[in-house]
């Protein structure tokens, strides 16, 4: 029977020299050619102690995607905004992007029907989950052709990776970089294209560049799609299932456009239903959309399997006959509780895919990135019980 191998999503808790570096860099206080020396040592760390506690597929825990620009867009994918053209922060953005003719249409970030339902909580700065009035985010619009300009930042975090793996004594295929998908990109305001979908498409062809960087370096590119299942929630009403699933299937096209001619073996593809700490009442099953994540050409599914909304859905697979060439990275601790799962706990998570699939095509991994959403020292903790239960599955299945 096979080890099970582990790996994580990718976001890692930051140091706090690194979020200094990024602050001084972003300020001007620090020359491009010095940040990178600071993204290069911290690498180095971060990818020893991946080593150290025992997960097999590392990266550079996305330490190159600065945490703090100049300006605030207040979220995960903001380190893309600084990698194109065609963006711009405008005084009174257009309310909605828009759409062909009979298309659904997204509302905006705040209307989540699971925010509008649970408005008392998310208000509250004592319920845990307070999302603070007149929080200060702001979002690009796209005023201009879409072009990617990071080709030297890209460059820097695949040397800096290459550099660690090597000096860890691990090959370059254990190694991964992370890259937003062309939707969740694509949510931006758009005053540019004539409707949403072409703006899709644009940012496809953009971030192809950044796909096949990655991949001829021989390191494996993880797609972060959390948009496939995450847009769900972001109508004010409920949307038609079969149009939902359309509007997902032009993103996903335009994604296999960006992938064309690569590797699929060098792509895995994550799904997740939005990282924020909170209900999650309205989520859309995976079931419903499970096939178009596979539709994705990328060997790799990386999704939530832990989390108290979605952990049942572990079930699915049992009626899924999962392509040949693919394999399932389910996440077995999650980045949404304090709790430091128990590796008992763990390795039974894992043996529920690997009794449908086998273990030679499950790798355990984290729900979703730890860095920025859970403190660094619990997020730690649950990297060393995803390593050990990892271990103790494959004991038990041998």
């Amino acid at each position: 029977m096979a080890r099970i191998r582990t790996t994580h999503v990718g976001s890692l808790p930051r140091t706090d020299s690194l979020l200094a570096a990024n602050e001084a860099h972003a300020q001007g206080e620090l020359s491009d050619e010095q940040f990178a020396q600071i993204v290069t040592d911290e690498t180095n760390q971060v990818v020893e102690k991946q080593k150290n506690i025992g997960i097999d597929i590392v990266n550079d825990g996305e330490y190159g995607h600065a945490m703090t620009t100049k300006v605030d867009y207040g979220a995960w994918w903001s380190y893309s905004f600084q990698r194109f053209s065609g963006l711009e922060v405008l005084d009174n953005p257009p309310a909605h992007k828009p759409t062909p003719e009979g298309k659904l249409e997204l509302d905006a970030f705040t209307d989540r029907r699971d925010w509008v339902k649970f408005a008392d909580a998310y208000s509250d700065p004592t319920s845990g989950i307070h999302i603070a009035d007149g929080q200060s985010v702001v979002f690009p619009t796209v005023t201009g052709e879409i072009k990617y300009t990071g080709q030297e930042t890209v460059q820097r975090d695949i040397n800096a990776l290459k550099a660690a793996l090597e000096k860890a004594g691990k090959p370059v295929s254990d190694g991964f970089i992370a890259s937003v998908s062309p939707a969740s990109a694509a949510r931006v305001g758009n005053a540019y294209y004539d409707n949403d979908e072409e703006s899709v498409w644009a940012w496809a062809k953009a971030l192809r560049e950044e796909y096949k960087a990655i991949t001829d370096a021989g390191l494996t590119v993880q797609i972060d799609a959390p948009d496939l299942t995450e847009s769900w929630d972001q109508f004010k009403v409920e949307p038609d299932l079969d149009a939902y699933r359309e509007f997902s299937r032009v993103r996903i096209e335009a994604l296999n456009s960006a992938l064309e001619g690569i590797d699929p073996a060098l792509v895995r593809y994550h799904v997740c239903w939005g990282s924020w700490h909170g209900p999650h009442s309205t989520d859309l099953e995976f079931k419903e959309i499970v096939d178009l994540a596979l539709s994705v050409n990328a060997n790799g599914l990386t999704f939530e399997a832990a989390n108290a909304r979605h952990e049942h859905e572990w079930k699915i697979w049992k009626d899924i006959e999962l392509p040949a060439e693919k394999y399932l990275i389910p996440g077995v601790v999650s980045h949404s509780t304090n709790i430091v799962e128990h590796p008992e706990l763990v390795a039974e998570r894992i043996e529920r895919f690997a009794s449908i699939v086998g273990a030679d095509r499950v790798v355990a991994s984290t729900d979703c990135g730890m860095g920025g959403r859970i403190h660094s020292h619990i997020g730690w903790a649950k990297l060393e019980s995803l390593a050990q239960g990892a271990k103790i599955a494959s004991e038990n299945l041998a």
